[in-house]
């Protein structure tokens, strides 16, 4: 199994958002009970990795890095990026092609 660092999301009494990193799932084992397994990811690296009660994941967050998040932690995210505005792109505009063919008409 390749090596993870486990990231657990959650947040603090004052509302701050808390950011927990992990070697190994064995902690989060004391913390949280396992449900399960995940067997059904897109991701193929996370398939076989832990599901916890009270826990939203194992998501994917960057290589090496899996992730876990709180329930209020997740749906506050997921509203942010939802409400996030992506800057529009303005395609250029091209030139009319000028009809420079190389063949020529023979009569």
């Amino acid at each position: 199994m390749p090596k993870h660092t486990f990231r657990v999301v959650t947040r603090g009494k004052d509302g701050a958002i808390r950011i927990r990193d992990y070697e190994d799932h064995e902690p989060l084992l004391k913390m949280h009970a396992q449900v399960g397994i995940d067997d059904s990811s897109t991701d193929l690296a996370l398939r076989g990795l832990p599901v916890f009660r009270g826990l939203i994941g194992p998501m994917p967050e960057s290589k090496g890095v899996v992730r876990y998040e709180t329930p209020d932690v997740f749906e506050a995210l997921t509203k942010e990026w939802a409400v996030a505005k992506t800057p529009r792109r303005t395609r250029r505009r091209t030139q009319k092609p000028t009809n420079t063919s190389s063949v020529e008409a023979v009569s």
